[in-house]
């Protein structure tokens, strides 16, 4: 499958290497309390318990409920400091998925993935989500989330340029052309209460070849 978007789709301000803008530790969460109970309740839902799973784009917290029985969680990111204070990861690399989208894993290695508010920074999401595919077992899914925040020098074009159901739309379609997916679902899960939002789409790897 080829990418559906123009290379200027993926454009941003600020197009310095990653790593530069990633090398101090931010230690703070980019969602509130409210959203991210309804992301660990998301979680709890669709990830399988004890399991192997990838925190793709992983900070110093995966959001995980504190129930979550995983039996082991990789987390991949670009500060080693951060993803060294996170709880939940047993273990972690530090890859860049803008400079290679290839992740440094075997075929079919995890039981699940998910993303959290951080695909807007993906320059090459249709590659990822290939990738993630082939390292995701058959049935497993990818959970990607999002709320109305993020570094906007750091967002794509295609991002800024939409509003949150449409960013729900994109994520889909770049589900679709990753191809190999099945079951793409999106939905609202912000919180009833006034605070951030919180949206996730999220489909599970086809037991066939994309």
């Amino acid at each position: 499958m080829t990418d559906p978007f123009p290379p200027e789709a993926y454009a941003r301000e600020d197009e310095s290497p990653d790593e530069r803008f990633y090398a101090v530790p931010r230690k703070v969460v980019h969602i509130d309390d409210g959203a991210i109970a309804v992301l660990g309740r998301l979680y709890a839902d669709v990830l399988p318990a004890g399991g192997r799973l990838l925190d793709l784009m992983s900070s110093w917290r995966s959001h995980l409920p504190s129930d979550c029985a995983a039996r082991e969680v990789v987390g991949l990111g670009l500060n080693a400091d951060e993803m060294a204070d996170n709880p939940r990861l047993t273990s972690y690399v530090v890859h860049d998925v803008n400079r290679d989208p290839r992740l440094p894993f075997r075929d079919a290695e995890f039981d699940g993935t998910m993303c959290a508010v951080s695909v807007q920074y993906m320059t090459h999401p249709v590659a990822v989500f290939r990738e993630v595919g082939r390292v995701l077992r058959p049935g497993a899914p990818f959970v990607v989330s999002f709320s109305n925040r993020c570094f906007p020098t750091k967002a794509v074009a295609a991002w800024l340029g939409t509003t949150d159901p449409q960013h729900a739309a994109l994520v889909r379609a770049y589900f679709e052309a990753a191809g190999g997916w099945t079951g793409v679902t999106a939905e609202d899960r912000s919180p009833a209460i006034d605070g951030d939002p919180l949206y996730a789409v999220w489909a599970r790897r086809s037991s066939r070849p994309g």
